[in-house]
């Protein structure tokens, strides 16, 4: 085959700008001759680039022990070891294999393996034991890969207690990044348990021993928050993923010389399709980051000089972490890094207008959620939209639209605000809700008529396919890019003895984006503090993430015409408060007013004209928040 991938014109059509779309959605997608699963995909990239690095995986953010690197042909090596060991284990191709560890080199290859012997269920090891026993059980999944002692002894502690409790018969443990010797297994009575490397050693490299995956087959499951209880299961099929990441790969933003620097935990949409899958398209190179990525404090003072070390060229992180990085004084030659991908969750202008400042790299966002696999939309550094998170994606239909009681939908016309649908081949086939003898069972909800998923974003599409988001019809709480599900907060508040209703909204913040606040009503004749409600919350919710910052008590939540909770008006009281506390310290600001707009949370904030308006704007523009001065005479 052809060193060069952009020699293939119906792979590699010209996609360098908004105006391309209509040419490339001329051509069928069925015509583009896309790999028809993850594995097709890696073994692609093994074949063309055998001896070029695929992947080069950093120990931790501190200079010390060398990178482990695999080459693409060595990847898949890899993975057909470990897939064939999970066949030895009785996987088959509708079995779930759980993966719950830090990132590491191991659990790179062990995610694509899963993926090949049988669908990967990705779990965040944070979540709460009882939820992560419910994931299993839906999932149906009877091995875990699993950090070990070493790697992540909190992870291992939980992986021990769920084995005891009889939801699984087999133990992967990943050791550390380049790590050679690990102390013995400790063992799990009725449970197999061994290191994966090890375990994997003896077995077959040179290909898969079982059936290869579909197109329609599952490749993976990813939990996400929902709107009750615990985490919702997204179900993703194997022509999902791999429509999504070419989708990304066939934009002209990054050749096939690209370095792709990776650091979102694998649990994660975006670190597998992003930086995963999507480099596997044109044989780019990614540096990993260690375990913590970019929860790790030492990786920001060591960041540009990775940039310089490893060339690289483009990145994919949340908002917080490039505010974060705008304020990290660049040591280091980093003119390599040409695109910076952002999305998650808004982005403030201020951090925008910031980190391009202090870099010279571009901000490009994007626009997703887990249901549609990972990306729908995203924008282009040399055709700025302002207001917009990005163009659609090839193939993605995407409308601004108005729901109807009965589940129908009329499409809005260009500019109009309404719920955001999306059609297309990422599309997934719905949620989880079981395992039976058959094999998973799917509720096939989120969907709308005609097979159209509600996103639950309010926005408005130009007529360019550009997206507008104007914030969100669900309830959902999007903490630096990890969604916190306000139903578990308010289940934690209510079961207070002293507590009659609670609500959970999201709070802007300057580092978060959001973080969660509560309000709640007392029942009669109590009293309680707010310092109580929040230790009761703290040590209750499933994750540390949702733990709220604030507990507000009011007389009456507030309700619509018809009685149904109106959690808008708690968010502008949110912010309003937020605000006035930022602005607090800011010369001739009189007042902070907010109000419910077309469904968006808008803030007016009143000065006198002798205020400091640069400061006003310097505070207020750090939120992701649609806010406006008004000087009062």
């Amino acid at each position: 085959m052809s060193e060069d991938p952009m020699s293939d014109d119906l792979l590699w059509p010209v996609y360098a700008e908004p105006a391309d779309l209509a040419a490339i959605e001329a051509v069928p997608l069925e015509a583009r001759g896309l790999p028809e699963s993850t594995y097709a995909l890696l073994a692609r990239a093994a074949e063309r680039w055998p001896d070029r690095t695929a992947i080069t995986v950093l120990p931790e953010a501190a200079p010390g022990r060398g990178p482990l690197r695999r080459t693409f042909a060595g990847l898949l090596a890899e993975v057909h070891r470990y897939a064939n060991l999970l066949r030895a284990l009785g996987v088959r191709r509708g079995d779930a294999v759980a993966l719950m560890s830090p990132n590491c080199a191991e659990l790179i290859t062990a995610t694509l393996a899963a993926q090949l012997a049988g669908i990967a269920a990705p779990l965040n090891g944070g979540l709460s034991r009882s939820h992560l026993a419910e994931l299993l059980r839906r999932s149906g999944a009877r091995v875990l890969v699993a950090g070990g002692p070493e790697l992540a002894p909190d992870t291992w502690d939980t992986a021990r207690a769920l084995a005891a409790d009889g939801m699984l018969d087999a133990v992967l443990l990943l050791r550390p990044t380049g790590a050679q010797d690990s102390p013995e297994a400790p063992p799990i009575d009725g449970v197999r348990v061994g290191y994966l490397d090890e375990l994997a050693a003896g077995m077959e490299s040179s290909a898969f021993g079982g059936d290869l995956p579909e197109p329609s087959d599952l490749a993976a499951l990813f939990h996400t928050g929902g709107t009750t209880g615990a985490p919702k299961l997204a179900a993703h099929t194997h022509a999902n993923e791999v429509a999504d990441a070419w989708m990304l790969a066939a934009g002209s933003l990054l050749d096939h010389d690209s370095v792709i620097f990776a650091a979102l935990p694998l649990f994660h949409v975006n670190a597998l399709v992003v930086t995963l899958l999507t480099p596997l398209f044109k044989g780019q190179g990614v540096v990993w980051a260690g375990p913590l990525g970019y929860r790790e404090p030492a990786l920001y003072g060591e960041f540009w000089k990775i940039v310089e070390r490893y060339r690289i060229t483009a990145m994919s992180a949340v908002p917080t972490v490039y505010a974060v990085l705008a304020q990290c004084p660049v040591d280091a030659d980093i003119s390599s890094l040409r695109v910076a991908m952002v999305g998650a969750s808004p982005l403030p202008d201020a951090v925008r207008d910031g980190f391009q400042a202090h870099t010279g790299a571009t901000l490009v966002e994007g626009y997703g959620l887990t249901e549609a696999t990972c990306a729908s939309a995203r924008g282009f550094p040399d055709a700025p939209r302002p207001g917009s998170a990005g163009q659609r994606l090839p193939y993605q239909h995407i409308k601004a639209v108005r729901v109807h009681e009965d589940g129908t939908c009329e499409d809005l016309p260009a500019g109009q605000r309404g719920v955001l649908a999306i059609s297309g081949p990422t599309v997934f086939p719905g949620y989880v809700t079981g395992h039976d003898g058959q094999g998973h069972v799917l509720d096939g909800l989120g969907k709308l008529a005609g097979g159209r998923l509600d996103t639950g974003d309010l926005a408005h599409v130009d007529e360019d396919g550009f997206v507008h988001l104007a914030g969100r019809a669900k309830d959902l709480i999007i903490r630096g890019g990890h969604n916190v599900d306000p139903a578990v907060i308010e289940d934690v508040l209510l079961a207070h003895p002293r507590i009659g209703g609670a609500a959970a909204v999201g709070r802007p913040d300057v580092h978060a984006g959001e973080v969660p606040v509560a309000y709640v009503t007392l029942t009669p004749g109590a009293s309680v503090t707010e310092h109580e409600l929040l230790d009761w919350a703290a040590a209750r919710v499933p994750e540390r993430a949702a733990a709220p910052k604030k507990v507000t008590v009011l007389d009456t939540l507030p309700v619509t015409d018809v009685g149904k909770p109106y959690k808008l008006a708690l968010r502008a009281d949110a912010a309003r408060r937020e605000l006035l506390r930022a602005l607090g310290e800011v010369t001739g600001v009189r007042g902070v007013h907010t109000a419910v707009e077309d469904g968006s949370v808008v803030a007016t904030v009143e000065v006198s004209p002798a205020a400091d308006e640069a400061a006003v704007t310097a505070v207020a523009g750090r939120y992701a928040l649609t806010w406006r001065l008004v000087v009062a005479s």
